[in-house]
């Protein structure tokens, strides 16, 4: 089966070509640098507002009292029950249980040539930078975790990471 491909409408946003219907989200990069929806096109609408409340170093973009996120959706993040529809992602073979997460155009233009061989692998639901830290990490350990994994990479590595994901994510530790 050909890999979708999606033509930008907006900075941020797409439509599939291959379809009729248009199915817009947010663009995310992951293995091979092929292109992704992932739903969340509302809060990413809003992100130039917000831009200057960043807490984060580096090219990722984290905000500890995000204003676009209503009650019911820093519940869903906090317990990361938001992370559940990309359960289909996986069933669909764009994404693996455990990689770096998939990362946004403007992350992806700000790495450096090393970082950039993340995209060697797919991207996770979970990962290395998930149960150590999440959100409470640096951008130098977000890219040493990711590099790690992609140059260590093992079914028994994986295997550890999900079993460690558990505790951390009923732990809400590093949620945001």
């Amino acid at each position: 089966m050909p890999r979708r491909r999606y033509v930008a409408l907006t900075e941020g946003y797409l439509d599939d070509v291959h379809h009729a219907k248009t199915a817009y989200g947010v663009l995310r990069y992951g293995r091979d640098e092929v292109v992704a929806v992932v739903d969340g096109a509302f809060a990413g609408k809003r992100l130039a507002e917000v831009v200057h409340l960043n807490e984060a170093d580096g090219p990722l973009f984290k905000v500890s009292n995000d204003p676009r996120i209503t009650r019911v959706g820093r519940f869903l993040r906090s317990t990361s029950i938001d992370e559940l529809p990309q359960l289909v992602n996986v069933l669909r073979n764009q994404m693996s249980m455990v990689g770096p997460r998939p990362a946004l155009p403007h992350e992806v233009m700000r790495w450096d040539p090393e970082l950039r061989s993340r995209l060697r692998v797919k991207p996770g639901i979970t990962g290395m930078w998930q149960v150590n830290g999440r959100s409470d990490t640096s951008f130098e350990d977000y890219q040493r975790l990711d590099l790690y994994y992609v140059d260590n990479w093992s079914l028994l590595a994986d295997l550890l990471i999900v079993l460690e994901t558990i505790p951390v994510v009923l732990g809400r530790r590093g949620a945001r």
